[in-house]
This record gives C-alpha cells, structure tokens and sequence, in this order.
C-alpha cells in the first residue's frame, strides 16, 4: 500500500511545542514568529522534514500557517479546512479563517507594536510585500531570521534524496534541450540574463526528470537557475542523479543542492543583463543574497510556468490513456462495491480496495494523493484522511465523498465520485442533483480566448446559489502530466486570473458540505481546446471549450431526475453512452455487467 493510516500528529502534543518555540522567541527577542506550510522550494507539496506547521500545531491540511505570538497563536486556514482544523489543533492555537482575515490586518488588531520573525527561505518576495504593505505606519516590524521551529524540533527528520529518473521523450513530447533553448530564448527578448527556479516541478518538467522526494508527487527537490543562452545551473544531489549524464548532456551544470544559497549568487556574478526572479514563486532569501552581492534583478513570471501548463499533444495523449485505464480501475472498484454488505465496510477498506483496483493495471506508480474517503459526517471535512483513529463503518443513509488519483508515467489522474449506502434522504439527494447540474453546465462551457478561471467559475456554483447553498472551495485546480495533481497557475476560481489557454488541464470539482451531517463532490478532468467555429460565428473570434479526460459513471440512484432539464439529462445519457463505450473492452465480465446496469439512459 502506498496509503498508510496512522496518526501523523496529536493536538495534545501542541501546549508543548508551541511553548518551546516561544522559549525560542524569548531567546530571538522577538513578539511573534510566522510558521507556514511551505519549504524553500515554495511548492504545495513538503517532505516530512519541511512540515513545520504540522509539527507545531497538529494541522495537516496542505495549505496555511501559524503566526504565534507571546499570547495568542493564530493557525489561518481557507474553507477547505475550517471543519478539520477544529479536530486536529489544541486549544492553545486559535483557528482564522483565510483568506478573508490577512496576516497583515490580525497582527494590527493583536499587538500594538512588536518585531515578528520569519524565515526569508520560506516566505516569497511577494509574501512579505503584502504584510508589510498592511503593517505600513505601525509600529511592528517583521525580521528575517533563522528558523526557530528547526531549533526547538529535536526528532526532525533527515532531508529526502530519492534516485532521480528520466521521463522518456515518448511521454514528454519535448527534448529538455529544445526546451531549454526555447525559454532561453524568451529570457534574452525581455532583456533578462537568467531566471532562477526554485519550484521543484518547474525543474523536473524543463529536464524531464522525475524522483521521489515527495510523497505522491514524482519530484526531485533542487534549485536552477536557466540562462537566456540556454544553460542551466542545477542544485540538486548529486548522488541522486547517478547515471543522468548522457540524458544530461552539454549546457547543464550540476552543483551540491545544499551549496545553493552560497553559491547562486557566485554563479550570477558579472551579468550583463537583470535576472528575473518570480516574486510569487522565489523565496526572499535568494533576492537578499542577489542584492548583497550587488547583482541586478527584475520581477518576472517564472519561464515555466505557463509553457508547463500548456501540454503538449504528447502529454495530451499520455494523460487521455491514463484516464481510461484509471477509468477502468474506478469501474472495477465500483463493481466490487456493489456486490459487498455495505454496513460491513469501512473506509479503510474503500482506500484499501481503490488502490489495490489501480495496482492490478500493472501501471501504477504512486497514488497521486492520500484518497479521501469520506463517509456520512468525515465527508463534510473536505479533505479528510482516514486513519486508524477515525476510521468509520459504513452505515444506512451515508454519503461518501471518494476523492482518488493515480500517478502512471503518462499522466495523472484525479476524480471524485459520491457513493451512497441505502436510501438516501431527498434533501441529499436534491444537493447532489445541483452539484451535478453545475458540474454539467462547466463541461458545456464555451467562451472567448482570453478569459480566466474567474470569469468561468460561477457556472458551477449557479444550480446551489439558486437554493441558498454554496462549498468553500475552488471549482478546479490544474493538473500536471505526471507532475503534481495541483499545479498552477491555471485555476477555476475567484483567485484564478491567469487566461485559460489550449492545452491547459483542470478540474471541474462543484460540491457542498453540510458539517456533522455528509459531503458530496463531483470531479472530472478536463483539457481545454480549441473551439470550432459555429455556422454564424464571428470570423475573427477565436474561442476556447473543455474536452473531456474522465470517464466513469455518475451514481443515477442519487439524481432527482425531475430537476434537470432535457438537455441535462441528455449530457448526462451521452457521457455514460461514452463511459460504455470507451471502458468496456478494459473489463472483467462481472465489471462490464456494472458498467451496463450503472450507463442505462435516465
């Protein structure tokens, strides 16, 4: 099993680390110190060793910090996880919701003045920009300082150095050096010298390789900096990319990853030109030991970005064929699902059962993140992990939220399906029937090339607005090619500004949670294309739609069929003719008789 479920950390362990790190400010002279989840390479994803916040305060969500001061420690977190942060932190830390209370703002109303510290590797340029814009005129400071978690954490783990691996140029589309040439290219029109790269899948994507640094993600931890005529300068290893050089080849210099911050400057002396740095993305340390050594910078985007999150017709392909046979390991679990006493289940053994439905395609790398399995109340905390402590058998009525990926070296995958066990009340029943109305009128979208994840996203909310309801997360995050299943910067959300483009891939995840009571989520992915042009369309309007990756069947007992319109029941017939279509030659004769009885037209 990739998954486990133990218990990773204890609110009662808190009281006393919490008091240890104020020990340690005592020591520092300083009134506060910021805790985020977030590592020098400033990615979602953090190794053990870098799980600061979790370590301190028992929260385990993959997003938000700590700022403790001498009387009050603030634990922020965003609507994902205002129901989980609640089990998971001691009383001595006081949960705020975020973003809609800012760092900025909460330290004016807690102190009057005081010096607050930071670890520069850990917090971007833009970061502390934004406190320090709302701080302005006050008379609290903040400081950049070493980390005083990793003083007062005495069983720490080591840093992982997983073997690197290279992703073949039949997965990837594109050499890293026709890559390198072509960002190379882009770094020398804006007039700038080189970029540095700290994000972990930034570097793999541009030198396709992968590794194992990560749990569930296939990164190699370093740095880079890319040069405008092409080189790279990579820290990361060595030991780790034993047997890389021929892939390697010329142009890519590798140094000790842990000589990076005494060395990145030394290798950017003498340019001629600015080096851009993405202050959204580059930690503010690498800016402070630029501008000690007197070498120009300019903020820019990180120049792999956006070429990252447009795939290529390759990845393209890739992540279609792993969405069919992670399709088929779906309809495989399901059918199993079907045939077992319900009540006799747990969730445990929902994870246990997906994953090992994945491992038998003989394609499965990693899952690609802990399945949320969530039935009844836990699927109201929207990204619950099961463990030993909390595993719950299922009951008569429950809702399960069954959120699950896998990592294949074609592609990744991430999909959610609500399950019921028995009748189900029509309250339920009639909050799923909305979310999937809103999932429906997401996939139909058309629209203008230059609009954002912003201008799109009230589509899938519209059904639960019209009945008072709503969900506390974003509609869709992108999605790597056999990178991360959270990777930027294309988004379906009120923060996401970045223009969708052809080739991008996202989810399209509505959902609503009632706490203590159930959850439901509807997730498919999709890559947006190239719309055609229509019988009486503008000429000179290019427009923009989504093309389905996912393909398994949507629960037909949970759907109030009087709700939906006959264009809605019309999708929802075609998308299960085509689920039929598409998976049924993938399956066991006991799966395809499933798959027959769950894609019978509404």
């Amino acid at each position: 099993m990739f998954q486990d479920f133990k218990v990773t950390a204890r609110p009662e362990q808190g009281p006393a680390r919490l008091a240890k790190l104020r020990a340690a400010m005592a020591q520092s002279g300083l009134d506060g110190f910021f805790v985020p989840r977030a590592d020098a390479h400033q990615g979602e994803y953090v190794a053990d060793c870098d799980d600061r916040l979790a370590w301190l305060t028992g929260f385990t969500g993959s997003a938000g910090f700590c700022v403790a001061l001498k009387g009050i420690a603030g634990v922020f977190v965003d609507g994902r996880y205002r129901t989980q942060v609640k089990d998971q932190v001691a009383d001595c830390y006081t949960p705020v919701d975020w973003p809609e209370v800012q760092a900025g703002p909460w330290l004016l109303e807690q102190l009057s003045a005081g010096k607050i510290g930071f670890d520069p590797r850990l917090y971007t340029v833009g970061q502390i920009a934004a406190i320090e814009t709302a701080l302005d005129g006050s008379e609290i400071t903040l400081v950049p300082c070493d980390n005083l978690v990793d003083q007062v954490w005495d069983d720490r783990p080591n840093a992982p150095s997983e073997p690197v691996v290279v992703q073949p140029l039949e997965f990837a589309g594109e050499g890293h050096v026709d890559k390198r040439a072509r960002l190379g290219e882009t770094l020398a029109e804006a007039g700038h010298a080189a970029a540095v790269i700290t994000l972990p899948d930034e570097i793999c994507w541009l030198l396709n390789i992968r590794g194992a640094d990560i749990a569930r993600n296939p990164l190699a931890q370093g740095f880079a900096v890319l040069h405008a005529d092409s080189r790279v300068d990579l820290w990361m290893g060595p030991d780790k990319l034993a047997g890389l050089e021929d892939h390697f080849g010329e142009g890519i210099t590798v140094h000790p990853q842990d000589q990076f911050w005494d060395r990145v400057a030394d290798i950017l002396q003498k340019m001629r030109a600015p080096v851009r740095l993405d202050k959204d993305s580059v930690p503010m340390a690498v800016q402070q030991a630029l501008d000690a050594a007197d070498i120009e910078t300019t903020f820019g985007p990180a120049p792999c970005a956006l070429p990252k999150a447009r795939k290529n017709a390759t990845e393209i392909v890739g992540m279609k064929q792993a969405h069919l046979r992670d399709g088929a390991a779906m309809v495989s679990f399901l059918s199993w699902f079907e045939a077992q006493d319900k009540t006799a289940l747990s969730e445990i053994d929902l994870v246990t059962q997906l994953e090992n439905a994945r491992r038998a395609t003989g394609a499965l790398l990693e899952i690609s993140f802990d399945t949320i399995a969530g039935s009844g109340p836990n699927g109201a905390i929207m990204h619950y992990r099961v463990t030993d402590d909390t595993n719950r058998m299922l009951q008569n009525g429950d809702l399960i939220v069954l959120d699950s990926g896998g990592q294949y070296q074609d592609g990744t995958t991430d999909i959610t399906r609500t399950l019921s066990v028995g009748e189900v009340d029509d309250e339920a029943r009639r909050a799923f029937t909305r979310v999937l109305q809103g999932m429906i009128a997401v996939s139909k979208l058309c629209w203008p090339t230059g609009l954002a994840g912003s201008h799109l996203e009230a589509a899938g909310r519209a059904p639960l607005w019209h009945a008072g309801q709503d969900f506390d997360h974003g509609l869709g995050h992108g999605v790597g090619a056999y990178l991360c299943v959270h990777e930027g910067p294309q988004r379906l959300s009120r923060a996401g500004h970045v223009p969708l483009e052809a080739g991008m891939i996202l989810s399209n995840e509505p959902g609503y949670y009632r706490p203590g009571a159930f959850g439901i989520r509807i997730e498919n992915l999709v890559v947006v294309q190239d719309a055609p042009q229509g019988q009486d369309a503008d000429a000179h309007r290019a427009m923009l739609q989504f093309d389905m990756l996912t393909f398994v069947p949507i629960e037909a007992d949970l759907i109030v069929t009087d709700m939906l319109s006959p264009a809605e029941i019309d999708w929802i017939d075609a998308y299960h003719a085509t689920c039929r279509n598409v998976l049924r030659a993938r399956l066991a004769p006991e799966a395809q008789i499933w798959l027959d009885r769950a894609t019978v037209p509404l």
